[in-house]
């Protein structure tokens, strides 16, 4: 469910996380046998000796990295997915993990000192895979930014110019041509070879799937044996991809910086043409761009114009000064649009906040924006932040309509400002299409959808089942998700608001349907561990249909819902039926795929055991 931009927009958190080499706290004091990363050890010793480096973690913004430690004594061939499972499986939350290859080590982050303590407390002395863990606390990064201008400053000193280009190099490309390879790297390769590609993304990820069922659930090899001659070593047919209705000007939110251009003109809108990590903040409008729609580019202009009339700087991240930061623009196919603009107030006063709020008011309704197509316009306050989630920051209505409207496969939904929506609406409409085919519905059926948002997947199946009960964590989504069901008529449509790990186990435990289908949804993480153990255990779902934004990191659920029973995991296997991409993000590498997946019967396995095919 996650909103796979495509896009390196305006991420404040990511500019005070997103930096280069995690350092430990004390390079010289490594166990024996642990090797530190040398490039790390090198920007360290540099950073040490400039303080300033690290004054973003003075700042009053939130940064993970002052709540960063570091594991040593990893297991050997410990990646990314087994630390985070390991950690998990002890209740620990990290916000970032970050290992170095072969390293035996890894910086882990959280989002306050309480965890970060209780990480500490648990690991520190534990045992995992014949190995005994040490944790200690760790250095934070140092700014990128500046990291990159003493090194640069370095270079002139040396008679080194900054610049690599020779005399004979070829020109710089047009910015216009730059932020395409950036936020639509595949631009320029024809749509028919952009889902070639993104096929054979999900070929991989099926044919890795395949390997790791026959290595966790022996009981499915032999099943598993026929399906991998049959489907080019996947463990499941793969339908052809299906295309976006829209190649170009589809995407109906993007999330754009505001900063200098990277043509120099002062309070620039747009797309980050580098990452901050890189130590880059410029960004270019996007006018040029292929993806935004006509729309959106027009309400950028307008906010442009208008930000560029106020006396109030772009916020940097380099020096924590300045106040505009970042403009949210999403527009519906019933030609709706919303502005969100983030604006630090820093030490400004209330009478000087409400006076830019007028004035923006003024420029929307009366001014040059008033034929923008904004009908909907707020305001964040994105200062002091104590939370990594914009979703935590309050919205203020500054004029319009406190929400906009979109219509989809003939239903109506509303959407407000941090609620999610597909950014592809016609690409939804596909994919939730397939949804609905493969689910096998009928008018006795239970749906839970799992990662609901506005309701969109639940509502447009109401009509066909007995009930739908959704599941989101974002509260202002489950109030447009009610409201989206009394507007399509629905009364048969519940939702509740909740992590997923918390309340589906719960509403799973108390139905007693027969026939209930789990549409899962989540974020590009995939689902909790105990979202997954949960409809493990509960033997009465049978068929699960689950939509994944990013394939390769839910390869751990499909992993678990496809492992044998054990001490952990209870409940028979799911095995995978059919798999499907949806191409949501053309011009992108990005793709979503569908998986259907169906509980194993393991007695009427058993009474076939000749048969090379659980049923």
């Amino acid at each position: 469910m996650a909103d796979v931009s495509g896009s390196p927009a305006a991420d404040p958190a990511a500019s005070k996380e997103e930096k280069p080499a995690e350092l430990p706290q004390d390079p010289n004091s490594h166990d024996s046998g642990v090797k530190s990363d040398p490039k790390a050890e090198e920007g360290e010793n540099e950073a040490a000796s400039d303080p300033g480096m690290y004054r973003y973690i003075k700042q009053d913004l939130f940064t993970s990295e002052i709540y960063k430690v570091e594991i040593r004594n990893l297991p050997k061939f410990c990646g990314f997915n087994d630390l985070k499972k390991f950690l998990a499986k002890h209740s620990l939350n990290p916000h970032k993990i970050k290992l170095f290859g072969k390293q035996t080590f890894a910086f882990v982050t959280f989002k306050n000192e309480e965890e970060r303590d209780k990480a500490m407390k648990m690991v520190h002395g534990m045992q995992w895979k014949g190995q005994v863990l040490s944790v200690r606390l760790a250095k934070p990064k140092a700014d990128p930014i500046l990291r990159k201008r003493k090194q640069e400053e370095g270079e002139g000193v040396g008679g080194q110019p900054p610049s690599k280009r020779g005399e004979g190099d070829e020109e710089e490309e047009p910015l216009s041509v730059q932020i395409n390879n950036v936020v639509t790297p595949l631009w320029k390769v024809p749509y028919e070879e952009q889902l070639r590609r993104k096929e054979q993304e999900v070929v991989g990820v099926l044919q890795r799937l395949a390997k790791e069922i026959g290595s966790t659930n022996k009981a499915l090899v032999p099943w598993l044996f026929a399906q991998k001659g049959k489907y080019n070593k996947m463990c499941c047919p793969l339908e052809a991809i299906r295309p976006s209705p829209t190649q170009t000007e589809y995407r109906n939110k993007c999330e754009f910086l505001i900063s200098v251009g990277a043509d120099g003109e002062d309070k620039t809108i747009g797309f980050r043409l580098g990452k901050y990590k890189g130590g880059s903040c410029a960004v270019v409008g996007p006018a040029d761009t292929c993806h935004v729609s006509v729309e959106a580019k027009r309400v950028v202009s307008e906010f442009q114009k208008f930000i560029r009339t106020t006396p109030y700087s772009v916020y940097s991240p380099e020096t924590y000064d300045g106040h505009w930061k970042q403009l949210t623009v999403r527009t519906t196919r019933t030609k709706q649009a919303m502005a969100i603009a983030f604006f630090n107030p820093q030490k400004l006063d209330e009478e000087e906040i409400s006076a830019l709020k007028s004035s923006m008011k003024k420029h929307f309704t009366e001014g040059e924006g008033k034929d923008s197509g904004v009908t909907s316009l707020y305001f964040v306050r994105e200062g002091q932040r104590t939370s990594p989630n914009l979703e935590d920051l309050p919205c203020e209505l500054v004029a319009g309509e406190s929400s906009i409207h979109e219509e989809l496969l003939g239903l109506k939904f509303r959407v407000s400002p941090h609620s999610f929506f597909q950014v592809n609406t016609g690409a939804a409409e596909v994919l939730y299409s397939a949804v609905g085919e493969w689910a096998q519905l009928d008018q006795d059926s239970t749906v839970l959808d799992v990662c609901c948002g506005t309701g969109t997947i639940g509502i447009s199946l109401a009509k066909r089942v007995k009930k739908v009960i959704g599941i989101e964590l974002c509260q202002e989504a489950v109030e447009d998700a009610k409201v989206n069901a009394k507007l399509n008529g629905l009364s048969n449509v519940e939702f509740h608001c909740g992590k997923a790990e918390d309340v589906f186990p719960n509403i799973l435990n108390a139905l007693v349907s027969p026939n209930i289908t789990a549409i899962v949804d989540p974020p590009r993480a995939g689902l909790h561990s105990k979202v997954i153990l949960a409809i493990r255990r509960a033997e009465h779902l049978k068929r699960l249909v689950y939509v994944a934004c990013n394939a390769k990191a839910a390869m751990n659920n499909f992993i678990d819902l496809c492992r044998a029973p054990s001490n952990r995991v209870h409940g028979a296997p799911f095995r995978p039926v059919r798999a499907m991409s949806v191409d949501l993000f053309p011009q992108t590498m990005h793709v979503e795929m569908l998986l259907l997946l169906e509980r194993v019967d393991y007695n009427s396995q058993q009474s076939s055991t000749h048969e090379t095919t659980v049923s």
